[in-house]
C-alpha cells in the first residue's frame, strides 16, 4: 500500500469498527427496551423498524452533502450522529422518543456505509480493494461478537441508559479520532456531486435491487421461521449468530482474494444457487437441524455480496463511484421498505410463499450473474 492508501485503510478500519458497534449494540438493546422501558407493543416495535430503513432509502441525498463536506469529513461525522443517537436511545423511553433516537442512528449509519463503499473503491486498485473490503467486513464480525460479549457480561449490572451511553460513548470517541484526521489523496480524481443513474449500470441495479431483497427474507423471515415453527430458544438464536460472525470473521479475507482469482461471476454464481438452496430447504424442510444449517449457509453465502461492489468499481467510470454507491445503497434499501409488510401478509396464507418469491430472485439473479462482465472476464476482441 501507499501511504494515502494506508491512511485510508486505518481510517476506514477504524471507522468501520466504529459503525458495527453502534448498530450492534442498538440492535441488540432495543427490542428489549421499546418492551420493558417504552412499552411498545408488536405494531409499534415493527413500525420503528420500518422507520429505521427510511435514511437508508434516502442515501443518495449523501451525494449533496459532499457539496459542503469532503467525504472523509461526512464518514466522520456520520460515526457522530450514529453514536450519538445511540448514546440518546436509552433515554427517552417513549415510542416518539424511539422513533427519534433511531432516524438520528440509522442516518449516520446509512450515510457512513454509502461514503465507506465509495471510498473503499476510490482509494485501492481493482485487485486490492475485494482483499480490503473482505478484511473490513472480517473486522465487523468480531465487533459484533465483542459487543454482544460485552452486553451478555453487562446486562445484569447497568441499566438500558447505561448500557446505551456505554456503547454510544465509545462510537462517539472513534468518530472524534476520525474528524481530526486527514486520509484523503489530494491527486484523486473528483467526484461527481450529483445523482447519476446511467443505462449501461443496468446490471449493477439490478443486483443490487435483489440483493436487498433477499437480504430482508433472510433478516425477518428465516429467523422468525427457526423461532416459530422449530421453537429455537433466545440462547439458541444468539449461538446461531456468533457461530455467523466467527464464519464471516474466517471467511471474508478469504473471498476478497477469490475474487481476484476466479472473479466476480463465479463468486456471484455460487452465492446465487446457494440462495436457491437455502430457501427451498427452509420451505419444506421439517428438521430442525436443517433448517439451522441453512441459516448459517445463509450467512455465509451473504457475505459474497462484495461481489456486487467490486463490479461497480471495475464498470464504473472514476467520478461515478460516489454518486453510483449511493444510488445503488437506495435501490438496496427499496425492498426494506415493501418486502417486510408484503411477505407478512403472504405469510398468514402460506408460510412457504415468502421462501419460495426468495428462491425465485435467486434464480433471477443467477440468470443476471451469467451477463456480468469485467475487465479481465470480457473476451478479446
Amino acid at each position: 500500500m501507499s501511504d494515502s492508501q494506508r491512511r485510508m485503510y486505518i481510517f476506514l478500519l477504524v471507522a468501520t469498527i466504529a459503525s458495527q458497534v453502534g448498530m450492534q449494540g442498538w440492535v441488540t438493546l432495543i427490542n428489549n427496551f421499546g418492551v420493558e422501558a417504552a412499552g411498545l407493543d408488536a405494531f409499534r416495535m415493527g413500525l420503528v423498524q420500518s422507520i429505521r430503513e427510511i435514511p437508508g432509502f434516502l442515501s443518495l441525498l449523501v451525494i449533496y452533502v459532499l457539496l459542503v463536506l469532503s467525504e472523509h469529513r461526512a464518514a466522520a461525522l456520520s460515526i457522530l450522529l450514529l453514536g450519538l443517537g445511540v448514546a440518546l436511545s436509552g433515554l427517552v423511553p417513549s415510542f416518539w422518543g424511539v422513533v427519534f433516537t433511531t432516524l438520528i442512528m440509522s442516518t449516520g449509519f446509512h450515510y457512513y456505509e454509502t461514503l465507506n463503499q465509495s471510498l473503499s473503491l476510490q482509494y485501492f486498485s481493482l485487485e486490492m480493494a475485494p482483499v480490503v473490503l473482505g478484511k473490513l467486513r472480517a473486522a465487523s464480525a468480531i465487533a459484533n461478537i465483542a459487543v454482544g460479549v460485552l452486553i451478555f457480561a453487562l446486562a445484569g449490572r447497568l441499566g438500558y441508559p447505561s448500557l446505551f451511553g456505554l456503547i454510544g460513548g465509545a462510537v462517539v470517541l472513534m468518530g472524534l479520532w476520525a474528524v481530526l484526521q486527514d486520509p484523503s489523496d489530494k491527486s484523486m480524481p473528483p467526484q461527481h456531486k450529483k445523482m447519476v443513474l446511467r443505462s449501461r449500470y443496468w446490471l449493477y441495479y439490478a443486483l443490487t435491487f435483489l440483493s436487498g431483497a433477499r437480504r430482508q427474507i433472510f433478516m425477518v423471515f428465516a429467523a422468525f421461521l427457526l423461532v416459530e415453527k422449530f421453537e429455537y430458544s433466545l440462547t439458541a438464536m444468539s449461538a446461531l449468530f456468533v457461530v455467523n460472525n466467527l464464519v464471516a470473521w474466517v471467511a471474508n479475507p478469504i473471498i476478497g482474494r477469490m475474487i481476484n482469482r476466479f472473479g466476480e461471476r463465479a463468486l456471484m454464481s455460487v452465492e446465487y444457487a446457494s440462495a436457491i438452496l437455502v430457501f427451498l430447504t427452509y420451505a419444506f424442510t421439517e428438521s430442525h437441524v436443517l433448517a439451522g444449517a441453512m441459516f448459517i449457509l445463509d450467512s455465509l453465502a451473504f457475505n459474497f455480496v462484495v461481489c456486487i461492489r467490486t463490479y461497480l468499481q471495475k464498470i464504473a467510470d472514476r467520478p461515478d463511484i460516489a454518486p453510483s454507491s449511493a444510488v445503488g445503497f437506495t435501490i438496496n434499501h427499496i425492498a426494506a421498505v415493501f418486502i417486510p409488510v408484503m411477505g407478512g401478509w403472504l405469510w398468514t396464507f402460506n408460510y412457504r410463499i415468502p421462501f419460495l418469491a426468495g428462491a425465485a430472485m435467486g434464480a433471477v439473479s443467477l440468470l443476471l450473474a451469467q451477463l456480468v462482465r469485467t475487465p479481465s472476464q470480457t473476451p478479446a476482441r
